[in-house]
């Protein structure tokens, strides 16, 4: 299997990084896009049963890893990004503020790979089953990962802040537990 994945690399990915960088416009992006390709097509390529449909099969991989990077990076919003302008001044508003920030402050406090795992996750819009991929673990090392920064993050919010909530779990009201919180 992985002579004929060997094979298909060094006949295909001349041809489809080439596809893929006009689709994206960006060479690294296209890398990226082509490993992922690969990746898939290690996989699954046990899965083929009509050996005459495989190119098919494999630009219709690509096409799809496409659309998942446009959308991956549609949903991406990084915490960094949020701008002067997306802070509103009501009370509401005002207490999300305070809490991004306080949010962003604990993220970073976190380990960096428990950082990276629950970034690209919560934040970047990817599957655990991608960020496994993407970080080359298993699918269950990585649902630890994040449930691991997740439950640490959690901790260190509620070390920080003593919360109230509504009856859906949404947070109505908070108060710092010190004055002088680290994170806050």
């Amino acid at each position: 299997m992985s002579d004929d994945v060997g094979i298909l690399w060094e006949e295909l990915s001349p041809k489809l990084k080439t596809f893929i960088l006009k689709k994206v416009g960006n060479r690294q992006d296209a890398e990226d896009i082509l490993q992922d390709v690969f990746l898939k097509i290690c996989s699954n390529i046990d899965q083929i049963k009509d050996s005459g449909r495989i190119y098919a099969w494999i630009y219709q991989i690509t096409r799809n890893t496409i659309a998942d990077y446009y959308r991956a990076k549609r949903d991406t919003i990084e915490i960094s990004d949020l701008s002067e302008t997306d802070i509103t001044d009501s009370d509401e508003g005002e207490m999300i503020n305070e809490l991004v920030l306080c949010l962003k402050s604990i993220l970073e406090s976190l380990p960096g790979k428990y950082k990276q795992a629950v970034k690209l996750t919560e934040l970047g819009g990817l599957t655990q089953k991608e960020l496994a991929r993407k970080l080359g673990m298993s699918i269950s090392g990585a649902k630890s990962r994040v449930q691991r920064g997740k439950a640490m993050l959690k901790k260190k919010f509620l070390e920080c802040c003593k919360f109230q909530f509504d009856v859906y779990g949404n947070i109505i009201e908070y108060q710092h537990k010190e004055d002088n919180c680290k994170y806050c």
